[in-house]
C-alpha cells in the first residue's frame, strides 16, 4: 500500500522513516525480479503482498520438467502463501513449512523445491579491507 497511497505516515515498524504527501502523483506497482524461485515466495508475499509483479525468469524456465510446470510450481507456491497469510500464519517464520506442505499435493512444486533446495544468498558485507 505504500506505493499506492496519496499520503503515508511515518511508521518505523514498517521501515517508513518520514511522512510523505504524494499529492496526486499516480501510484506504482512493486516488482520483484532477479534470481527468485519458489523458496523465496513466503518472503515476497510478506514484503509485497499480493498486489505486485513477481518476475520469475530462471525460477520458471529452469524447472526440470519445462516452462509450464515451472509456472505451475510458482503459482501453487504463491497461492499457498496467500492462503496461509489470509489464515493468519506468519510467512517469515513458517514459510518453509508452508511451501513443503503445498509440495505434497503438487508434483511440479515438489520438483522445483528439490531443484532450488532452499538456496540462500547470505554474504558478508563488502566494505571490509
Amino acid at each position: 500500500d505504500l506505493l499506492r497511497e496519496d499520503y503515508v505516515e511515518r511508521d518505523l515498524s514498517r521501515g517508513v522513516y518520514f511522512t510523505q504527501d504524494w499529492a496526486s502523483m499516480g501510484g506504482v506497482m512493486a516488482v520483484a525480479s532477479g534470481g527468485i524461485h519458489v523458496w523465496h515466495m513466503p518472503a515476497l508475499v510478506d514484503i509485497f503482498g499480493d498486489d505486485s509483479v513477481l518476475q520469475f525468469g530462471g525460477g520458471t524456465l529452469g524447472h526440470p520438467w519445462g516452462n509450464a510446470p515451472g509456472a505451475t510450481a510458482n503459482r501453487v507456491a504463491l497461492e499457498a502463501c496467500i492462503q496461509a497469510r489470509n489464515e493468519g500464519r506468519d510467512l517469515m517464520r513458517e514459510g518453509g513449512d508452508i511451501i513443503r506442505e503445498a509440495a505434497k499435493w503438487s508434483p511440479e512444486l515438489a520438483a522445483a523445491c528439490e531443484l532450488w533446495k532452499e538456496i540462500k544468498f547470505e554474504f558478508e558485507t563488502m566494505d571490509k579491507l
